[in-house]
C-alpha cells in the first residue's frame, strides 16, 4: 500500500483517530435533539417567571393547547424540559439508550418508534386527564397542566432496546424496565406514569423494526456484488495463458502430421 493512499473504515463502524466525531456523525438526531433541548432549556433559565411561565404552557401538550392547535403542542413539546438543571442528566441518558438505538436501526426507523410513542403515549395519558375531569375524579385546571419533556421517548427507545440485549440479561433487562416503568401505576401513579408505561410498550411492540432485513446495509452489499462480479486475477492469467497457447497447439498439430 502506498503511503499516500487513506485507509476507509467499514461502514457502520467508527473511525478510529475521531471516535468523538464518528459516533455524533452515526447518530445525528439524537445530537441534534439534545441540541435543541440545551438551547431550550438556556432560554428558560434566562426567562423571566413569567416568561417562563408562560413558554412552558404554550409548548405543552395538555387538553388546552392540544384542543387548539395539535400538531404544533405535540411536537414541541418534546424539545423542552421543565427544569433545565436536569440538562447534564438527559445527556447521560440519551446517550445511554436513543445514540444505540439510533445507532442500531438507523435514524429513520429509532425516529418513527420515539416520536410514535411520544404522540401516543401524550394522546393516552391526556385522555385519562379528560375522562377523570368528566367525570369529577380530578380538578378542572388540570386542563392546564403543563405536560411536556422527553421521557416518552426516552422509554420507547429503553423498551426497543430489550431486543438489542443477547443471552439472560435481555430477561433481567426486561424486568428492570418493566419494574421501573411499571411499579408506580400501582403505588398511587400520575397520568404521566400512564404516560411512560404506554411508551414502553410502544417500544416493546415495534420489535419488527429490529430484523435484519429492515435493517440496511448498501455499503456491505455493494462491495459483495462487486466480490461476485470481480473474476478473480489467478483464473483471468490461467485463462489467458490457456487461451494464447490453444492456437499455437492446434497449428504445431497441423503441421507436424501429414493427411493421409
Amino acid at each position: 500500500m502506498r503511503q499516500d493512499e487513506t485507509v476507509t473504515p467499514p461502514p457502520g463502524h467508527p473511525e478510529p483517530s475521531r471516535p468523538l466525531r464518528s459516533w455524533i456523525r452515526s447518530t445525528p438526531g439524537t445530537h441534534i435533539w439534545l441540541l435543541i433541548i440545551v438551547i431550550t432549556s438556556i432560554v428558560i433559565e434566562l426567562s423571566t417567571e413569567g416568561l417562563e411561565r408562560f413558554l412552558l404552557e404554550r409548548n405543552s401538550s395538555n387538553i388546552v393547547q392540544l384542543s387548539a392547535h395539535p400538531v404544533q403542542s405535540l411536537l414541541l413539546s418534546a424539545f423542552w424540559i421543565e427544569n433545565p438543571s436536569s440538562v447534564l442528566l438527559y445527556f447521560v441518558l440519551f446517550e445511554t439508550f436513543h445514540a444505540p438505538v439510533e445507532r442500531w436501526l438507523g435514524t429513520l426507523r429509532w425516529l418513527f418508534v420515539v416520536t410514535t410513542a411520544h404522540i401516543a403515549a401524550t394522546l393516552i395519558s391526556q385522555k385519562i386527564v379528560l375522562m377523570s375531569i368528566e367525570s369529577h375524579r380530578v380538578p378542572l385546571r388540570m386542563a392546564h397542566v403543563v405536560d411536556i419533556g422527553v421521557s416518552y421517548g426516552l422509554a420507547a427507545s429503553i423498551g426497543i432496546l430489550t431486543y438489542r440485549v443477547h443471552g439472560h440479561w435481555r430477561w433481567l433487562y426486561l424486568a428492570g424496565a418493566v419494574a421501573f416503568f411499571g411499579i408506580p401505576l400501582f403505588t398511587g401513579g400520575t397520568f404521566t406514569d400512564l404516560g411512560h408505561a404506554a411508551a414502553l410498550a410502544i417500544g416493546l411492540t415495534c420489535w419488527p423494526l429490529t430484523k435484519k432485513e429492515w435493517r440496511r446495509t448498501p455499503a456491505r452489499g455493494t462491495v459483495v456484488e462487486a466480490e461476485h462480479d470481480q473474476t478473480p486475477p489467478d483464473r483471468e492469467r490461467s485463462e489467458t495463458m490457456t487461451e494464447s497457447s490453444s492456437p499455437s497447439s492446434s497449428q504445431q498439430g497441423g503441421t507436424g502430421q501429414a493427411p493421409e
